[in-house]
Formats: C-alpha cells, structure tokens, sequence
C-alpha cells in the first residue's frame, strides 16, 4: 500500500485540528488595546499549539517521503498519532482559559508528552514496515532528539507540579529545539 491515502488523510486531521484551536479564541468586546489584554493567554497557548501542530505535520510529511510501503500496524500508529494531536485544542484551551494554572499546565504537557511518544512509536513502525536496509531505518538510526524531547517533557510536567511557567518554558524548548529542520531524513533521500 503507498502512502498517499495516509498522507492526505492526516493533512486534513490536523487541518481541523488548527481550525478548532483558533476557533477556541473569542473575540473581546471593546475596540482598545486593552480589551485584548485577557485573551493574551489564550493567544499564546494559541501559538505554542500551532507551532506543535506544524511541527508534526513537518516531520510526518518528511516521514512518509521517506516511506515506500505502508501496513496496518503503521496505519494503526498515524491513528494513534492523530488521536494525541486532536487533543491538542482542549487542552490548549484549557491552560489558555485558567491562565497557566498548574493542572492545565500539567495535562498540557503530558498531552505533548502522549504526542512525542505517538511519533515515536509512528517511526519505530515505519522503519520496521520498510525493513532495516531501507532508507528510512537508516535515516532514523539515532532517535537521541526523540528520547530528549520526551525526557524534556517528563521534566516539564514535573516542574509544573510546583512552577508551572517553568514547566511551560520546558515545553517551548522542545519546540525551539524542533523548530530547527531535522536533515536526517533530507540528507538519505539525497544520497
């Protein structure tokens, strides 16, 4: 089976699941500056979420690039994948709402913490379906920034028990550090 189905079912899944976020926001009544004051927080969890979002569409687009053949058990795991990243408007709405509160910090971050692995276990299914001399085993011999990621948040969800605008900084990292493409993939497919 070729990738293209998958791929496009799971561009139009996190299309909806940016959709959703936005629409989450409301609009403040008033015209001054200072009516936008209180979706601030709801704003910036806005952006920390569509930053995840485009960076698991980035990564999952390289992915299948990458990908000559697809069965169930990868199917099952994009599911999986697509299932943590649907979650990703509540609990985005819900740490945006209470204002960085630590229990919606907290479910914030183990719900990245459930999307890490959910990649994670996308990749390890790939690279099985494509055998271990395929491009896509070689390209992702080394998962040390997968493995830094989760430990990232598992740091970032227990610091947010006491700080949660630490935790929450812990969770921009990750990002950031995603932020910076991940050649490991580009750099097989051009040899």
């Amino acid at each position: 089976m070729t990738t293209n189905r998958l791929e496009a079912f799971s561009d139009g899944v996190l299309a909806i699941v940016i959709t959703i976020m936005v629409l989450e926001m409301q609009v403040p009544e008033g015209s001054s500056w200072s009516h936008l004051k209180p979706v601030l927080p709801k704003f910036t969890s806005y952006v920390l979420s569509f930053m995840y979002v485009g960076i698991y569409w980035n990564n999952h687009h390289h992915l299948f690039q990458a990908i000559q053949k697809v069965n169930g058990k990868v199917l099952w795991a994009n599911l999986f994948l697509l299932f943590t990243l649907s979650l990703l408007p509540f609990t985005t709405a819900w740490m945006g709402e209470n204002h960085f509160e630590k229990n919606p910090v907290i479910l914030y971050g183990l719900n990245l913490l459930l999307c890490a692995i959910a990649f994670l276990i996308l990749e390890k299914t790939s690279t099985s379906s494509d055998g271990r001399s395929s491009v896509i085993s070689s390209a992702l011999e080394s998962n040390r920034k997968e493995i830094i990621s989760i430990v990232l948040y598992l740091i970032g969800v227990i610091t947010a028990i006491f700080y949660p605008i630490i935790g929450l900084i812990f969770f921009v990292i990750v990002a950031i550090v995603w932020l910076i493409p991940d050649k490991r993939i580009e750099n097989k497919l051009k040899n």
